[in-house]
């Protein structure tokens, strides 16, 4: 009984495999749904040797070239705010006017005292003239004349003195219209009209940064001053920054390197002078720069065609419709693409999507991007 058992199982299993050995075509059929000889669908792109832009990546702060804080020369009362908080002004725009009554009423008495003055010299030089007359008759002692003459130059002397004064008073009613000494954007005023000021006040009325052209200052390691600096002497040392949250981008040259290196930490402080037409940058910001400092031939790839390893980096390299790995060694990330320094010499095709399924030796099909890809 047990051995009857034994011959319908056989039987069974032998029938079973007879009927997926037909379904499947036979020894053909069962070739193809073999894993191993299945293409895998990938995508693809070349190569490429071209010229790379070598980059320093830092983050840098913006700073103004020029800022001027707004402060009252005079003890007198604010009566006139000519300007928007927060404004763009040009050079020369009226900013504050202060109370001008009590300079203006030391004018007119200035002025005053000189009209006194011209005329006493003008009795004065008479008088010089009588006694000259006088003393030429031996009519007169030459004291008189002699003090005529003193009285004379003590007039002049009192004109003098008082048109300085009124030259002094008239500089000094100039302080109260204040103007912009540069351009740029000026703060909140900090006091409005009816505020009384003085000099010693600590506090700006207000403050001006000029924001077109502005400096952006970045540290670079020391390892890298010499191509710095030689990309300064030739003018390629051309400096792009971006703002958090801002799709424009803000472009620049480096004008300048710090002439030393902190010892604390190996960096050099770099900066670069960013036209700045648009204000796209804003003083105090923290930016994102990229310095390029020359540009050189050298292999890319796709940065989605590098793949890594335990051993280090690798991309598939697909030739007549077989994936083959090929180790390569990465210098740099530029934009979407990898540098490689070894490892390939441009004119290969690399595959760029669908290693998953991937193994060395692979047969492959190339299919479309699919479209955003």
């Amino acid at each position: 009984m047990r051995k009857t058992v034994w011959l319908i199982a056989a039987a069974a299993i032998v029938g079973a495999g007879g009927y997926y050995f037909f379904r499947g075509g036979g020894v053909e059929g069962a070739v193809a749904q073999s894993p191993a000889s299945r293409a895998v669908a990938i995508e693809t792109a070349p190569a490429v040797q071209k010229k790379v832009p070598v980059r320093i990546e830092a983050l840098g702060t913006v700073t103004p070239i020029a800022s001027v804080a707004i402060k009252s020369r005079l003890e007198t009362e604010i009566v006139g705010v000519h300007f928007a908080d927060g404004a763009r002004v040009q050079q020369g725009d009226l900013l504050f006017t202060l109370d001008s009554r009590t300079l203006e009423a030391q004018i007119a008495q200035a002025e005053g005292a000189i009209a006194r003055d011209k005329a006493q010299l003008a009795g004065a030089e008479r008088d010089v003239n009588r006694y000259t007359d006088l003393v030429a008759k031996s009519a007169t002692p030459v004291t008189n004349l002699d003090n005529a003459k003193t009285q004379a130059d003590i007039f002049r002397a009192a004109i003098v003195s008082d048109t300085a004064l009124l030259n002094n008073l008239k500089v000094q009613l100039s302080y109260c219209t204040i103007r912009a000494s540069i351009t740029g954007r000026i703060s909140a005023a900090s006091v409005k009209v009816g505020n009384f000021v003085r000099p010693a006040d600590t506090a700006a009325l207000a403050v001006i940064n000029q924001i077109a052209p502005v400096y952006v200052t970045f540290p670079v390691p020391q390892i890298r001053l010499p191509d710095i600096r030689k990309a300064v002497a030739a003018e390629t040392a051309t400096v792009d920054a971006l703002v958090q949250g801002e799709s424009r981008h803000a472009q620049g040259q480096v004008t300048m390197i710090e002439n030393t290196v902190d010892p604390a930490t190996g960096m050099a402080t770099v900066r670069a002078t960013m036209e700045n037409a648009e204000e796209v940058l804003w003083p105090g910001s923290l930016v994102r720069v990229s310095m390029n400092i020359r540009e050189e031939p050298a292999v890319t790839v796709p940065t989605t065609a590098i793949q890594t390893s335990q051993s280090g980096n690798y991309v598939y390299v697909v030739k007549d419709g077989i994936a083959r790995v090929q180790p390569v060694v990465v210098e740099r990330n530029f934009e979407k693409d990898a540098v490689i320094t070894s490892g390939l010499t441009g004119s290969e095709t690399v595959v760029t999507n669908g290693h998953l399924q991937l193994t060395d030796g692979a047969r492959v099909v190339v299919r479309t991007p699919k479209t955003g890809a």
